[in-house]
């Protein structure tokens, strides 16, 4: 999948549908697989057109709803379900004040060539969104619709999803995304004090303008190959004084060099939440507890699963 902040030069001839399709749940997931379905029978490329950062994250920065997906995990996941192009918008004063006629034709007919187009039937675009479904239809390509996307009967949306993911309801969230909560990072120096107590750690610095949930979790990653299991501490760093959002992962029975590397790390069960402690001396006893709690919790589910088979 290729992706481009705007293609410098027109796409081929192109079936679109734009949203933020934060979380990439199984409703979105719904939703490209008709436009890629649509694209292979119009013989199209297939394009997503997102932005960033999302809409209310620019308009109203303090009162934006948590990110659920950074653009990298949303990216990771539209081109596994085979979208040919993803296009980020960026949205800024610039793009808040384009004219809804002059986002029509200077970026989905001039650079983009849409075709064929799909929004939802509440969809607002231009400067006082002033640009919708019927202001659309007044142009040289075909737009459809898109009703409220159900799975099992079921409504999904991305504030089910971020409602679930802020009451710990993680297998829900699988449910509803069709695999675990994923956050994706590349893994930098942090203050390398987890080394000073026994327990080294891979610092992923979070992009996200606001977490969907924070503590402390039983984590994997697939890292070459390896699927590792570990503890994972989601948040600030209260204790030492780090207001930043970090996902700060510990990976059992590990012990290679991952600075660099870009991976992506599975939640699957909030062990507790976050807290402060008077001292590291504190902070190691709980971690100690913590990879305690973890280790348990996969050797129930492995024993699970051997029940089932």
């Amino acid at each position: 999948m290729r992706i481009s902040r705007l293609p410098l030069q027109a796409l081929p001839a192109a079936a679109v549908t734009i949203g933020s399709f934060d979380g990439v749940h199984l409703g979105h997931q719904q939703v490209i697989t008709r436009l890629i379905e649509q694209a292979r029978a119009r013989n199209l490329v297939s394009v997503v057109v997102t932005f960033e950062p999302q809409p209310r994250e620019f308009l109203r920065p303090g009162d934006a709803p948590a990110r659920l997906t950074s653009l990298s995990d949303k990216a990771r996941r539209l081109a596994a379900l085979g979208v040919d192009h993803l296009v980020v918008l960026p949205f800024n004063a610039s793009l808040r004040g384009l004219s809804a006629q002059a986002f029509v034709e200077q970026i989905l007919i001039e650079r983009l060539n849409t075709q064929w187009l799909q929004v939802g039937d509440d969809f607002r675009f231009g400067a006082d969104r002033a640009g919708n479904f019927e202001f659309l239809q007044g142009f040289d390509f075909e737009v459809t619709d898109l009703a409220s996307q159900c799975v099992d009967g079921q409504r999904i949306s991305s504030t089910q999803l971020r409602e679930r993911i802020g009451q710990h309801q993680l297998p829900a969230v699988q449910a509803l995304l069709g695999e675990p909560y994923t956050l994706t990072g590349r893994v930098i120096y942090g203050r390398q004090l987890g080394r000073t107590i026994g327990v080294p750690t891979a610092n992923l610095l979070l992009p996200h303008h606001r977490l969907a949930t924070d503590g402390v979790f039983a984590v994997s990653a697939d890292i070459a190959g390896r699927v590792l299991q570990g503890v994972g501490n989601l948040g600030t760093k209260p204790t030492v004084g780090d207001s930043r959002s970090w996902l700060e992962v510990h990976f059992f029975d590990f012990d290679g060099v991952l600075y660099g590397q870009r991976i992506s790390v599975q939640l699957h069960k909030r062990l507790r939440g976050t807290q402060t402690f008077a001292n590291l001396d504190a902070l190691k006893i709980q971690i100690q507890l913590d990879m305690q709690a973890a280790h348990a919790w996969f050797a129930q589910l492995t024993e699970v699963k051997r029940t089932d088979d």
